[in-house]
């Protein structure tokens, strides 16, 4: 009787751990197949971080652009693009960005004096960017002559 329910105890768990295990890899696949091939807008920056490297305080404006294009399917939106700190002000694009086109964030940083690390969020209707959000990121230094 003992070794009946320990071998039961036993057969459950081992079924319960394979159910698991399939319950796992049905979702890694299910994932995988959402996220291939989605239709809707998609966004690519040319590149997501821009280093200001050491720059002069009145020898630079302080004005960086990050250029993305839409290589989706659909109408690209870019809905809200908000920075980490009030000296840093941001521009987006007012009108969606057709499949195939291209656009800018402009970034203006005011160049203040120190290290430069500021966060500019972008929010969009892209399917390729969880919830739609890129984060871009300006660095650098500015000294003063």
């Amino acid at each position: 009787m003992f070794f009946a329910i320990k071998d039961l105890f036993l057969h459950k768990s081992l079924i319960f751990n394979m159910m698991k295990k399939l319950f796992g890899i049905l979702m890694f696949l299910l994932v995988g197949l959402f996220s291939y091939g989605q239709d809707g807008p998609k966004i690519e920056f040319k590149q997501e971080t821009i280093n200001y490297g050491e720059v002069v305080k009145g020898e630079d404006d302080g004005v960086r652009v990050f250029e993305f294009t839409n290589t989706g399917n659909a109408p690209l939106i870019i809905t809200d693009v908000k920075s980490s700190c009030g000296c840093t002000v941001p521009t987006k694009p007012t009108e969606p960005i057709m499949p195939g086109k291209s656009d800018k964030i402009i970034v203006k940083y005011n160049m203040n004096p120190g290290p430069i690390s500021k966060t500019i969020t972008v929010e969009s209707n892209a399917v390729n960017k969880l919830n739609g959000v890129v984060p871009l990121r300006i660095k650098g230094t500015v000294i003063v002559k």
